[in-house]
This record gives structure tokens, sequence and C-alpha cells, in this order.
């Protein structure tokens, strides 16, 4: 086992594994990336090497956390880079692709949106605050910066690149003044007026996804949502916190606009509550902080039960964005994948290459082994990357 923290983006940690014949799999993993690195050593590693079929179904099971289940902490978050870096794995040993071992592909292409963070979004801590959003007028493709303060001007250029869906967290500031308990009528006409700017700019042929990342309290939520009804937003994704079951239920029955809900929700027991609500109207599971590509086609195959699309979630690394990828293009019940063009043009191919191809916002998968990647050779090379090897004792 092979461990990468690259010191361009301290969030993240590269899992490859080495099997005897030469072969490699890749996973990652994002958040608290030294805690991740010291887990897998010290605990995974052990438990793993000398495995001679390394089947994915039978590791995660195998790895399982006794405590800790119910969140997507190190050991989930661990536990997941290492699931895709299996899938991978027997991607190449078979000589398919991740959604072909998945029963797939169902389709030929996917959709893809934009989410509008900068290249340095969630750079410096683990924290999701506007402290550590590292948005910048200078740079390029700053479109957390762009959303803040020109949203026309960067809707209108991200619809001449062909993408028909972009998502923004204009409110995020305002929950922090407050802790989420109430949002001023200054706030939300501040908030608001972006929202506007865009529709202005663009009108209903972008999907305008709202991002308030689970951080207001119930009531303060169903005023931000009654205020965006007339901008007809595609969906209000986490406008409180996934296990506030509930609260949930309520708000959506309050409101007048699709709810999005599952990024930090944990595997298929964290979802079937949210689902049996009978209220959200898309899953937006995170294939790696869920636990892997293992778990995330079970999440998959419950919301479709319920008739409730799943959109994955990215922003937490290039081989997890290969592999919610495999999955979305494997599972009927995908409406579409999330990007972030900032990550995909500046620091993801710094770690990999052989991303799918994204042109006129549509995905096409290659029908490579595995899920299709190559580790960037410079990543390795760089004298910046903390690089950590546990080999399998001999006997």
């Amino acid at each position: 086992m092979e461990t990468l923290r690259p010191q361009f983006q301290n969030n993240l940690c590269v899992v490859v594994l080495h099997t005897d014949d030469g072969q490699t799999g890749l996973g990652d993993s994002f958040l608290q990336s030294a805690a991740v690195e010291a887990y897998l050593h010290d605990h995974v590693a052990p438990l793993l090497l000398g495995r001679e079929d390394p089947a994915p179904e039978a590791v995660a099971a195998l790895l399982a956390p006794y405590v800790g289940f119910q969140g997507g902490g190190v050991e989930v978050r661990g536990n997941g880079a290492v699931d895709m870096a299996l899938w991978d794995l027997l991607g190449k040993r078979t000589g398919k692709s991740v959604a072909q071992l998945l029963g797939g592909p169902v389709r030929d292409t996917i959709d893809v949106y934009n989410t509008c963070a900068g290249p340095d979004y969630i750079q410096r801590t683990s924290r999701q605050t506007s402290a550590n959003w590292g948005d910048s007028a200078a740079g390029t493709y700053e479109d957390l910066h762009a959303f803040l303060s020109r949203p026309a001007a960067l809707a209108k250029e991200l619809y001449e690149e062909g993408l028909r869906g972009m998502k923004i967290w204009p409110f995020d500031r305002a929950a922090e003044a407050s802790a989420g308990t109430r949002i001023r009528p200054r706030e939300l006409h501040e908030a608001l007026a972006i929202v506007s700017e865009i529709r202005d700019a663009v009108g209903l042929d972008m999907d305008l996804m709202i991002e308030l990342h689970g951080l207001w309290s119930r009531r303060a939520a169903v005023e931000i949502c009654r205020a965006l009804e007339p901008f007809q937003p595609f969906w209000v994704e986490d406008p409180i916190r996934p296990d506030a079951i509930d609260s949930i239920g309520a708000l959506c029955e309050e409101v007048g606009v699709p709810i999005a809900l599952g990024e930090t929700a944990l595997g298929r027991r964290g979802f079937l509550p949210l689902l049996q609500q009978g209220r959200i109207s898309y899953a937006t599971l995170d294939v790696q902080w869920t636990g892997g590509i293992t778990e995330a086609r079970k999440v998959a195959g419950v919301a479709d039960a319920f008739a409730i699309p799943i959109a994955p979630h990215d922003c937490t690394g290039p081989i997890t964005l290969a592999a919610c990828f495999h999955l979305a293009m494997s599972q009927p019940n995908t409406l579409f994948q999330e990007t972030v063009r900032a990550y995909l043009r500046t620091w993801y191919p710094r770690v990999v290459t052989g991303l799918p191809r994204i042109r006129e916002g549509k995905a096409v998968l290659s029908n490579e082994p595995g899920l299709g990647l190559q580790l960037e050779t410079g990543l390795r090379e760089d004298g910046a990357t903390r690089r950590r090897i546990n080999r399998l004792e001999a006997a």
C-alpha cells in the first residue's frame, strides 16, 4: 500500500494498491488527509496486504468499523478509497471497465453540471467555512469569486461552454453570522440578487442549484426556500442536516422547491429514512464519503426502489470523480454528474491522467480497464509530496 499526499491539495490522500504481478489500483480520500493516511497504514494495511483475492465486497465487510459507522469519518473515507482501488484492480484483472463490472453502461454519455468553486476551495483546512473558500479575484477559473461578484457574466460563460447547470451558495456567510438560526432581510436580499442576476442573464435554460450546506435551522431554511420559489431553482441542496429526518420531512411539506440531500449521508442505512419520508427529490450521494463504490451502488439501488434519481457529488478528488462516472453510467436512475471545472482544469490533472472527456456539458467514458486512470508521474517526483509505503513482510 502506497499513499501520496500532495502539497498542492492539503486535504487529498491518494491510495495506490500494488499487486505482486505489477498491477496497481487507485483510490483517493478527501479531508483530514494525515489522519486517513495513518489509519490506512496502521489499521487497513495489516488486514489487506497478502490477501490473494481482495474482492471489494469481502474487503468492505472486513473493514467495516465497529464504531463510527454512522458518519463519514476517517475510517469510512479511508475504506472508501481502498474500495475504489480494489474495483480499479478488479477491472484491470478482468480487462473490463468498472462501469461494465457494475452491469452497465446503460448510456453512452451523461450530462454534467458545474459547481462554482475555485481551484483552492476547501484547501487550507477541512472545514466548510467561508474562511476556507480560497476565493480570489485573481487567477483562472475562480468561479466562486465570480458567482459572488459577477454572477451574470459567469452564467453566460458557462452557458457558452455548453453547460446547462450550475451550483452556487450565496447564503453561507449569512448562516455563519447567526449560526444558521436566522437570516436577516438584508442578507436575504443580497443573496437573492445573485440568483436574480443569473436568471436575467440565462433564463430558465440554466439549471440552477442552490447549496445550503446543511448550515440552517428548519425555520430559516423554510424562509430561504420560499424566497427562492419565484426563481425556480432546479433544487435546493442540504437546507438542513440530513440526519434531522423529521425536520426534513416537515420542511419539504412547507416549501415549493425540490430538495436534494445526501452528500454527507452515509450508506444505504443513512439514505433509507430520507427516502422513506417520501419528500426529497434527488439523492446526492458522495461515492467516497459513503464508503466506496460497493456501498454507493447499494444506495443507488435503494433510491431507485423509491423512484428517486441519484446525482453523485464531486469536490472530493479526481479518482473519486472517475468512480462517480462509472457508477453514474451503470445506474439507470442517474440524473447527471456534478463536476468542478476549476478542479478539472487545475489540480485534478496533476494527480491522474485519463479522466472522462467532457464537451458541451456531456461526459464520455473510455472503455479502459478499471477506472481508466493512470497516476501522473510528476506526483511521486514532486519533492513536496508526502509518500508513505507499507509492504508485506516476507515470511
